[in-house]
């Protein structure tokens, strides 16, 4: 099993004429570790990733893979590999042939090529696709394909630009499972971008949360979601609500709030909208002055049968609430 693949960032930034991408970003993730970059579209998260791989160059600091600086390195001889969102399969290749296609850039002969494109079809459960051309696949079984493509090349690092932002939500749940086995099972270090809190909750060992082209916090995923370390992340990620007591701030996770329907009084909270979640409902409360968000399980709900507009006493224990710094 490889337990290579140390990824360090040293003061990296990157420019686009006046705009700043990446503000110094400084970043160790650890060897075979599942590695998320969280944050909001513009954060600077597919940039990094893209430098990582040395599809963008850095305009100040280092990037180093298991203690060597890779800057100045191409793609080939990172000792990385890209899984691109749109997945960029060879259109006229077969899935054998696509998985291949790096071993035979590489020089290597027909059956060695064969051979271990079979190996990685097996690995993603694609051996049964071998022959299929990308036309006739379903999106769920592109992205194997382009995994294994990625994989076979034996990489330190696999970097992974939102590969399950494309698939539906019930397949979505099903890859993210299969990734997570397959980076436990080879030891290979994944670094994954995605927009989505519940996919790097779900995946990640470690978190890393962007903004504005910084990093807010890097930590466990229990961590990120119970011990946010700013307003940002805790309203990002948890969907956390803000509030401030003898001159500290809080952060208050939804379910930790309890309601109780009182009569009219417009001196109180009063509920403006409820989100129907599955289990869960939302409940967003509103005093015109700021608004508050609410979860609770479906069964409270509706025993309760809380509507839009019924007014309501919010309360929870200050004991509940997580101290932060901005």
């Amino acid at each position: 099993m490889n337990f290579s693949g140390k990824i360090e960032l040293i003061d990296v930034k990157k420019s686009y004429g006046d705009l700043k991408a990446l503000n110094g970003l400084n970043l160790i993730i650890p060897p075979g570790s599942y590695c998320c970059l969280l944050g909001p579209s513009g954060c600077g998260k597919t940039s990094l990733l893209r430098m990582i791989a040395g599809h963008e160059e850095i305009s100040e600091g280092k990037i180093l893979l298991d203690n060597k600086i890779i800057n100045d390195f191409p793609p080939a001889k990172r000792g990385s590999s890209m899984m691109f969102q749109n997945y960029a399969l060879f259109p006229h290749l077969n899935c054998l042939d696509n998985v291949a296609f790096a071993l035979k850039i590489a020089g290597h002969k027909k059956s060695i090529r064969h051979s271990k494109s079979n190996e990685f079809l097996k690995l993603v459960q694609m051996e049964n696709y071998s022959s299929a051309f990308p036309n006739q696949l379903s999106g769920g079984q592109k992205q194997r394909i382009a995994l294994a493509r990625a994989l076979i090349t034996n990489p330190s690092v696999l970097l992974l630009d939102e590969p399950l932002s494309a698939l539906d939500p019930f397949l979505r749940i099903k890859m993210r499972t299969e990734l997570k086995l397959i980076q436990k099972k080879l030891g290979i270090t994944f670094i994954h971008v995605t927009h989505s809190q519940e996919e790097a909750l779900a995946l990640s060992d470690i978190t890393v949360v962007m903004n504005h082209g910084k990093i807010e916090q890097v930590d466990t995923p229990n961590k990120i979601f119970n011990k946010p370390a700013s307003s940002f992340v805790a309203q990002f990620v948890g969907g956390h609500n803000i509030f401030e007591k003898d001159s500290k701030t809080f952060a208050i996770r939804m379910d930790a709030i309890k309601l109780k329907k009182i009569k009219n009084n417009k001196d109180e909270l009063k509920i403006v909208d409820i989100e129907f979640q599955g289990e869960n409902v939302k409940i967003i409360l509103s005093d015109d002055k700021k608004n508050i968000n609410v979860s609770m399980k479906d069964t409270d709900f509706y025993r309760q049968q809380f509507k839009i507009g019924d007014f309501v006493i919010a309360d929870w224990d200050i004991k509940s609430g997580h101290e932060i710094n901005c």
